[in-house]
């Protein structure tokens, strides 16, 4: 199987997203997998994030992750994106970096790599899956090779049962089921990316 790079690509308000992001980057990294772990940059006035404790702890929080940019695309072979919805679709933030990615995407430097999607929202039914179908849409235009979870797992079960991939209610612990379904998720797409790849 070919060596498999990874770019776990999230934008985090409060850090669930950070937390899902850093379990997927340690299960995938446990595979032998070459992980980066990178955040989309922030688009918000800083005056807005500063405005609400729990958004300037989680910009303090990741300051030091890099930004990712679509070289990291390109070097990569295999990719997970895990953002909030907002209103039903992955967060301005998240969007932002996808509309910086054109130039790579006409070159089809993202075509024919495996890709996965995360969300959480504030409440069960807050959007969650119409974010993560909405992402697979984007990935679709690009030519990549979408990797669901599916119900390959009893963990996918366990943690709720989103076959789309994982989503999170923000505030809710992450427990032994939820870190399951984050490492299931991530070591499958790990395992595609290296046999499309091979």
């Amino acid at each position: 199987m070919s060596a498999v790079k990874l770019a776990i690509v999230f934008y985090s308000t409060y850090s669930t997203n950070f937390e899902m992001a850093s379990i997927a980057a340690e299960a995938a990294g446990a595979t032998g997998a070459e992980v980066r772990l990178l955040r989309v940059a922030e688009t918000a006035p800083e005056a807005v994030v500063n405005s609400q404790d729990g958004w300037k702890a989680t910009a303090e929080k990741i300051k030091d992750i890099p930004v990712a940019t679509p070289e990291d695309m390109e070097w990569a072979n295999a990719y997970l994106f895990s953002a909030p919805t907002r209103f039903g679709q992955a967060a301005s933030q998240m969007r932002s970096f996808i509309d910086t990615l054109g130039g790579v995407w006409f070159q089809g430097k993202l075509a024919n790599k495996a890709v996965s999607a995360m969300s959480s929202a504030q409440n069960v039914h807050g959007g969650q899956e119409a974010t993560i179908l909405g992402l697979y849409t984007t990935f679709m235009h690009w030519g990549s090779v979408i990797v669901a979870p599916g119900f390959t797992d009893a963990s996918i079960f366990a943690a709720g049962g989103n076959p789309y991939g994982y989503s999170h209610t923000q505030g809710k612990e992450f427990g032994e089921n939820e870190r399951a379904a984050i490492a299931h998720q991530a070591k499958r797409l790990v395992e595609m990316a290296g046999k499309i790849s091979a």
